[in-house]
């Protein structure tokens, strides 16, 4: 099963732990994750389903942004990070 992580600026709704889950796209394993931590949704994809402009997900440590419904091994690591900005 992949294990699915994320940043810390997102663990006010996400999980503080590394979660594996039953998934084969990147898609399923965050779906999965939503289904356990609803508010995340939001601060992951926009309203069509896409990731946020913000946001970026690694596969294995390398970038999927576009990705998100691309198989991956069952033994994969997922890294959803959001990016900061600001002054």
């Amino acid at each position: 099963m992949p294990r699915i992580a994320f940043t810390h600026h997102l663990r006010r709704h996400a999980p503080a732990e590394p979660l594996e889950v039953a998934a084969d796209t990147p898609r399923a394993a965050l779906e999965a994750v939503f289904a356990l931590h609803p508010a995340l949704r939001g601060y992951v994809l926009d309203e069509q389903g896409g990731l946020r402009r913000h946001v970026a997900l690694f596969v294995d440590g390398e970038l999927r942004r576009d990705a998100l419904d691309a198989p991956v091994a069952a033994g994969a690591s997922i890294y959803v990070m959001q990016a900061l900005s600001g002054g």
